[in-house]
Parts: C-alpha cells; sequence; structure tokens
C-alpha cells in the first residue's frame, strides 16, 4: 500500500503538470478560451458513453494487467504528445484526438486502478485506504500545478509530457510488485465464476437501478455538484467580484480550499463505517456554509469559511467512494464504477453551464446563497420522505396470539 501511495503521488503529479501546461497550450495554439474548453469537454466526453463498458472490462479481466496496460497506453500518448510539441508539429485537430483516445483508456484505468488499491487492505480498511487516495490525490494535486510553472520555465512545455508519461511508467513498474493483504476483498473465485452473460453491462445497470442506497448517493452528489462544489467558479466570481480582491486574493482562496481538502482527507481516512446518511448530513453542512459564505463581508470572513467548506467536502467525497466502492458484490463494483463515472460526466458537463447562468441572473452572492438553500432543502426533503416510509413495530397487547409484549412487525414479516 506505501509502494502504491508513492506510485499515486507521482502519477498524481504528473498528470497535474500536463493539465496545467494543457490548457496553456491549447491557448497558446488557438488563442480562445472557448477551444481550451471544447479539449477538456473533448477528454472528458468518452467517459460518458464509453464507462460502463470500461468498467465491465474491469471486471471480466485481470485487474492487475488491465491497470499496467492502461497505465502503459497512458504513458505511450503522454510521449507521443511531448514529441508532437517538442518538434512543434502538434496542431489542435491531433491535440483533440490524443485527448479522446486518453479519455477512452481513462474509462478503464480509473475503474481498475480504484479497485487495485482497495485489494491490498483488509476489507474493513478499505475506508480508509480510500482516504489515503484521497490525499495523495490533493497532495499531487498541489505539487503537480507547482512543478508545472517549473519545469515549463526551465525545460519548455515538451517537458511537462514527457514528466507525466515517466510518471505513468513508474506506476505500469509498481503494480507486478503489488500483493494483496491477507483478508482483503476479492473478486469472485475463478472456479464459481458466473456465466458470461452474468459480466454483461446491463446487469451493472440493473444493480444500479435497483439500489435505493446508490440513487440516494446519486441524488445527493448529483445535486451537489450542480449547486455547489464549484467554487473554482462562484468563489472566483465573488472575490474578483463583490469582494473587490484580485488574482493574489483568489490564488489565496485556492491554497486554502487546497488545504482544507488535504486535512478532509486525512479525516476521512479515519472513517470505519461511512454511509449514504453520512455523506448526507456532511453535504447539507456544506450546502448551509456555503449559504453563509455567500453573505461574506469581507475576504477575510471568506476565508475563514472556505477551509470548513473544503473539509467537509472531503471527507463526505472519502465516505460517498467507500459506499460505492463497498456497497456491490465484488463482481460488479467495476461495472457499478462504470455506471457512477457516466452519471458524474453528466454533473462536470452540465453543472458549471448551469451555475454560470444562476450567477448571471443572481450574481455570485446570489447563486452560493440559492445554491446553498436548494442542496439544505433538497436533502431535508428525501430524508423527511425516508423517515414517513419507515415502518414502526406495533406491540400485540397481553393475550393476542400468545406473542405478549412482542413486536408484531419484525424483520422477517
Amino acid at each position: 500500500m506505501r509502494w502504491w501511495s508513492v506510485a499515486n503521488f507521482v502519477s498524481n503529479a504528473g498528470t497535474w503538470m500536463q493539465l496545467t501546461v494543457q490548457n496553456l497550450l491549447v491557448l497558446q495554439i488557438t488563442g480562445s478560451a472557448a477551444a481550451t474548453g471544447l479539449s477538456m469537454s473533448v477528454q472528458a466526453a468518452p467517459a460518458l458513453l464509453m464507462s460502463v463498458l470500461g468498467g465491465a472490462a474491469v471486471d471480466r479481466w485481470p485487474r492487475k494487467l488491465t491497470a499496467a496496460v492502461s497505465q502503459a497506453l497512458l504513458a505511450a500518448i503522454a510521449f507521443t504528445t511531448a514529441v508532437l510539441v517538442a518538434l512543434d508539429r502538434l496542431d489542435m485537430t491531433s491535440l483533440m484526438a490524443l485527448a479522446a483516445v486518453t479519455g477512452m483508456v481513462a474509462t478503464v484505468d480509473n475503474p481498475a486502478c480504484a479497485l487495485l488499491g482497495n485489494d491490498l487492505v483488509p476489507a474493513e480498511d478499505v475506508p480508509s485506504a480510500i482516504g489515503v487516495g484521497a490525499l495523495v490525490f490533493n497532495a499531487g494535486r498541489l505539487a503537480g500545478a507547482a512543478l508545472a510553472g517549473v519545469t515549463v520555465g526551465f525545460l519548455g512545455t515538451s517537458a511537462a509530457y514527457f514528466a507525466n508519461g515517466f510518471s505513468f511508467l513508474f506506476v505500469t513498474a509498481v503494480i507486478p510488485f503489488l500483493r494483496p493483504a491477507p483478508g482483503a476483498a476479492r473478486r469472485v473465485a475463478r472456479e464459481g465464476e458466473r456465466p458470461k452473460q452474468d459480466m454483461s453491462v446491463r446487469e451493472g445497470l440493473a444493480f444500479f437501478a435497483r439500489r435505493p442506497r446508490l440513487l440516494a448517493l446519486a441524488g445527493v452528489t448529483g445535486i451537489s455538484a450542480v449547486f455547489g462544489r464549484n467554487y473554482g467558479l462562484t468563489l472566483a466570481v465573488l472575490v474578483t467580484g463583490p469582494l473587490a480582491g484580485g488574482a493574489g486574493a483568489f490564488g489565496t482562496v485556492s491554497t486554502v480550499l487546497a488545504v482544507g481538502g488535504i486535512i478532509g482527507a486525512v479525516l476521512g481516512a479515519r472513517l470505519r463505517r461511512p454511509s449514504v446518511r453520512l455523506v448526507g448530513v456532511l453535504a447539507a453542512a456544506g450546502a448551509l456554509l456555503q449559504v453563509v459564505a455567500g453573505l461574506s463581508p469581507s475576504l477575510a470572513v471568506l476565508l475563514a469559511l472556505v477551509l470548513p467548506m473544503a473539509v467537509v467536502e472531503s471527507v463526505s467525497d472519502t465516505a460517498g467512494t467507500a459506499v460505492l466502492q463497498t456497497d456491490p458484490p465484488a463482481h460488479l463494483r467495476g461495472r457499478v464504477l462504470g455506471v457512477w463515472s457516466s452519471i458524474g460526466t453528466v454533473w462536470s458537463l452540465g453543472g458549471p453551464p448551469a451555475l454560470g447562468l444562476l450567477m448571471e441572473l443572481a450574481g455570485p452572492r446570489g447563486a452560493l446563497i440559492s445554491g446553498g438553500l436548494v442542496i439544505a432543502g433538497a436533502i431535508g426533503a428525501g430524508h423527511l420522505l425516508r423517515a414517513r416510509r419507515t415502518t414502526t413495530p406495533v406491540a400485540l397487547r397481553a393475550g393476542e396470539g400468545g406473542l405478549t409484549g412482542r413486536a408484531a412487525l419484525e424483520t422477517v414479516a
């Protein structure tokens, strides 16, 4: 697990180096902010259409081999891009094609690597492993963004792509030496493997649709993703607009958000029994903090609120991921993660435009306040509806059926 965490830190740092440089590269080639957004959408679009197929592949194929091959393919794509940049032969068409291929490979790589990490710890420690993964992700993000500027300044743009390629190769080299922990949650044994028709995409979709916990988790996460959490957008407009701050002020806010994410990941790693109810409570708490942040009279007050907002969001994400990766049976987890990735892509593509429209209509303060109230109200309404559907046990009168004091409505009933 230590080796896997180190490998993921290196890989995340390389990925964020490339993402940081890629946006600047698109601007350099086209001079268009719209083209930059398009390149990000092209890379995310395969997840909308192919994630369920990628999850099915992860359930069918050996997990270590799948993760190693996908990491090697991502390394090849990064090296190809680096060579084209170094030779000044990269145009928008080839960049978009490479971004699309990266997105397709990621539909297999993401669930394979996530589930591979879970195999390295006992089943009861999976929530902690997910928290460690979140911590590594945030640390890699900070390191990658910082290294991008230094690397480009001294070695040029292509160096960031080369570095990302080597980071993928490092993960590929580590995977063969990973060994599952005793008592780890394993896939279905080969002797008793399910028939091929049971490994279909349809089975994963049906399981997700029939599972109230997963549907509730999708609802909570979806409404939070659309009306909150896009702090890079809402807080940027709030800081540079009503609070009259500049780029430096928003940089400070972004740093506090990153620190809060790391603290939240550490706290999330201590979770032993995460649940959908905990995710809902944390999401509602974060929404109320968002409402108060929308009322901030100064940058100092906003900074005091941003830290707990980021902590709550990070712990909530860790708890939700733990539920998502442990609730389905082992042979379905890849496909369930694939379904989740497709749903999440809808949120990530549709959330920012919807939030931008809300800010146009209500302003940044109005968007934060109304969005937070919508999230908290929806979660509260869902809790009340669930409570009304809960059956209350009724005690029978003495002598009625010889069941004195025994609940009439028991689990068996």
